[in-house]
């Protein structure tokens, strides 16, 4: 069984929140360990992100020109997803995790 560390997702947010950010690959486990959010816009902006299907951060408030961290342990089955988005494409989420195949 190889585990390998890995960032899940690096990039700016769509205004979809239902954009598939990852998916666990077939054959395989995944957990997500962190979840960073940068907001770099001038006013506040939202944030959601869900595990396959749940809400993990229901539209979320991130301030401006702000970081915001949220540390955790979730298990994503084979083939299941990480989806989100953002009020605006100035938010920059960043997940990391291990794949364990």
């Amino acid at each position: 069984m190889a585990t390998s560390t890995k960032a899940l997702f690096r990039g700016a947010a769509t205004t979809n929140t239902g954009t598939t950010l990852y998916t666990t690959p077939s054959g395989s486990s995944a957990i997500v360990t962190n979840i960073v959010i940068s907001n770099t816009a001038a006013s506040t902006s939202t944030v959601t992100i869900a595990l396959n299907g749940t809400n993990l951060l229901p539209t979320v408030n991130i301030a401006a020109n702000t970081v915001a961290a949220f540390d955790i342990k979730q298990v994503i089955a084979a083939t299941q997803t990480i989806t989100g988005g953002a009020s605006t494409t100035a938010v920059t989420i960043h997940i990391s995790g291990v794949e364990i195949a």
